[in-house]
């Protein structure tokens, strides 16, 4: 069995927070649990849509955000296990080819939200080979923080579709808890795209 051991040095914390700060101008999509702690504790937005309980569904809400909002620069900041949920989504995207739509997979290898079980990502899974084989026009990993500028100026260029997979510590950190109701979050986002309540 083709199995990962995690040595990646990278906090997630840091990454997402510097991420964000290098990419002022984007809307960002959160998966559950975990990528949503992360956006909320890098300071909460307008332009933060955070996902609760809907496991496997960011990458397709990006996706139609995206198409819907195609002068924006749209991140999808979500874990492995919330990737491989919704891993279909990925066939998907590779399909539809928005320039503007980046899948950030902050990859700890384990299922944060349920007991640190490990993950497929950790047990011989490649999310950055089934990107590519989605047809994900650009796919990088990453394993320093060195490597978020670089990052961040391939994001705002918005020239292709892009998938990251950035391989952090499988740290169970403290949780910074987003607003919880989904009408706020829904209409506090459509506002700031200058769209009425719904």
């Amino acid at each position: 069995m083709n199995q990962r051991t995690n040595t990646a040095s990278i906090d997630r914390r840091v990454f997402v927070s510097k991420l964000i700060a290098d990419c002022p101008d984007a809307l960002v999509v959160t998966g559950l649990g975990s990528a949503s702690y992360d956006v909320y504790a890098a300071g909460d937005r307008p332009e933060n849509f955070y996902l609760w309980g809907a496991m496997g569904g960011a990458a397709a809400v990006g996706l139609g955000i995206a198409l819907a909002q195609p002068e924006r620069t749209v991140i999808v900041i979500t874990g492995d296990g919330e990737q491989l949920m919704g891993i279909g989504a990925l066939a998907t995207i590779g399909a539809q080819q928005p320039k503007n739509l980046n899948v950030v997979v902050i990859d700890n290898g384990h299922f944060g939200e349920t007991g640190m079980q490990r993950s497929h990502t950790s047990l011989g899974t490649d999310l950055a080979v089934v990107a590519r084989g989605c047809g994900i026009a650009e796919v990088v990993t990453v394993n320093d923080l060195h490597q978020i500028e670089a990052l961040a100026s391939t994001i705002n260029k918005r020239a292709n579709t892009l998938l990251a997979q950035v391989f952090v510590h499988a740290d169970e950190l403290p949780r910074a808890l987003p607003p919880r109701d989904g009408v706020y979050v829904k209409n506090r986002f459509r506002a700031a795209l200058g769209l009425a309540p719904m």
